[in-house]
């Protein structure tokens, strides 16, 4: 069988068109991602979720940005509503670790009752003084340690419910001042600071099986965005010691410069494994995914990894576990 294509891409609506159903079947991409726009009832998340499967012709993973608060596509009233993670964090106080899995097992097996495998989170990049707002109250502190710590609750209670986790915004984007969806964030802390800060709690996740890059220039490094840069990569393979399955954000946002074409081949020329191409016309698909291709040998090394460890999660009791986590905010000392 031939390498799996080198994107993750969506669909455009509830349901796949059929001309959707072809161009899957024919480019077999990696990966798939939802959004609000693919989201209504359960019973038709999980007709999807099987469509695309279907179209595929492989076991695909299926993710999603469930993160909580902003940054959350399955919504009330068929699904709860959460925190953002940095209040959660808060109102968790010294319960913050125990009270993190529980949040991500819950969402895991909203998740997986869907059909959907993956999940864009952990976020470790670490919160400053100056954080763009699009960002701040998604991260979970504004110390490294504690910010690897959450993110490895996190990570982990994705992994029981059987759901990948997808650690972001790898190497780090704390420092932002910009939002990376309209502009192009510059940062231009040394690298000292940026080894011992905003790499230090990926650098404790890099066994995660997936992590997703950050758009932007790190003056100290390159200057070209990291998803772009083979400097900024070699630091994540090599400084931060991050070997597994690499997918770009969406190179769709503003700040990537250039045809989506060039920036699928520069990615993956930097590094990359996998091109995440977001809310595009079915033609810009295409494009994208013949400037992709196939996996590389060592990329499909890497997503073979990766969906080694999504495995099938023991059953659970939801009620508990919200009482769980219940007793844990009010005993909290927050």
């Amino acid at each position: 069988m031939s390498n799996f294509g080198a994107t993750i891409l969506d669909a455009e609506g509830l349901r796949l068109t059929e001309a959707e159903k072809r161009f899957f079947r024919d480019v077999r991409p990696f990966g798939f991602i939802l959004f609000a726009r693919n989201i209504d009832t359960p019973d038709q998340v999980r007709a999807l979720t099987d469509e695309i499967r279907q179209a595929v012709g492989h076991d695909a993973p299926i993710m999603i940005d469930q993160e909580g608060g902003r940054v959350q596509r399955l919504r009330a009233p068929q699904w709860r509503e959460w925190l953002p993670p940095l209040d959660f964090v808060e109102r968790a106080g010294e319960n913050a670790d125990s009270a993190m899995l529980l949040r991500y097992r819950i969402i895991a097996a909203e998740l997986r009752a869907l059909g959907i495998d993956a999940n864009c989170a952990p976020m470790v990049d670490v919160a400053q003084a100056d954080t763009h707002a699009f960002l701040r109250n998604r991260c979970y502190g504004d110390t490294p340690d504690r910010v690897a710590d959450l993110g490895r609750a996190a990570a982990e209670g994705l992994l029981q419910g059987g759901v990948l986790p997808v650690v972001k915004h790898i190497p780090g984007h704390g420092r932002a001042v910009a939002d990376s969806h309209f502009d192009l964030p510059h940062v231009t802390a040394p690298l000292d600071a940026l080894d011992s800060v905003d790499f230090a709690p990926f650098r404790e996740l890099r066994d995660l099986p997936m992590g997703m890059t950050a758009h932007i220039v790190y003056d100290a490094i390159d200057d070209r965005p990291a998803t772009l840069s083979p400097d900024v990569i070699g630091v994540i393979r090599g400084q931060i010691g991050f070997d597994n399955l690499l997918m770009t954000d969406d190179i769709s946002m503003k700040a990537l410069s250039g045809t989506l074409s060039d920036i699928t081949r520069d990615s993956l020329n930097a590094g990359c494994d996998v091109v995440l191409l977001c809310n595009a016309t079915l033609a810009d698909r295409a494009r994208v995914a013949g400037a992709a291709g196939e996996m590389t040998p060592m990329a499909q090394l890497r997503a073979e990894r990766a969906l080694a460890a999504r495995k099938t999660p023991a059953e659970v009791d939801i009620a508990a576990l919200d009482a769980k986590l219940e007793e844990l905010f009010a005993t909290s000392g927050a």
